[in-house]
């Protein structure tokens, strides 16, 4: 049997934890920013992002150890998701659990940006139910029409 994934709000306190995921070299390479971040400019990042309403950053959870991260921008007409596995947890189909959870919890019609070559986030987001909407060489637009 699987073990139960949850979500649990982000805080300041996963500021490190949020920080080494998001500088993972892998991590880097499929997300549209791939910079590295200095610690004190994700301090500062994170703080506005835990007072704005119209995001949410939840960490998943597996046996109350941490094994990746969603963000949910509220917009419209389309919340943007976009989502973050541990590295130590790549490979287990946690990513496709953490969006399907996700995308059950988030009532409002969803979309994600992935780059064309991520093939893992593609195929997890059209496993939740997603369809490609556009498509350039740099980014392709998946939409969940609620």
């Amino acid at each position: 049997m699987e073990n139960e994934l949850r979500f649990r709000p982000a805080t300041i306190n996963d500021a490190k934890l949020l920080l080494d995921w998001r500088n993972d070299p892998e991590t880097r390479r499929q997300s549209i920013n791939s910079g590295e971040i200095k610690l004190e400019d994700h301090i500062k990042w994170l703080e506005k992002v835990l007072d704005n309403k119209d995001r949410k950053i939840m960490i998943a959870m597996i046996d109350d150890k941490p094994v990746g991260t969603v963000r949910l921008d509220i917009e419209e007409p389309y919340s943007e998701i976009s989502w973050t596995v541990a590295p130590s947890a790549r490979g287990q189909g946690i990513g496709a659990r953490m969006v399907e959870e996700a995308v059950r919890i988030f009532e409002e019609p969803i979309k994600a940006r992935i780059k064309p070559e991520n093939f893992a986030s593609i195929k997890i987001a059209e496993n939740a139910g997603f369809k490609k909407n556009t498509e350039t060489s740099e980014i392709t637009e998946w939409i969940l029409d609620r």
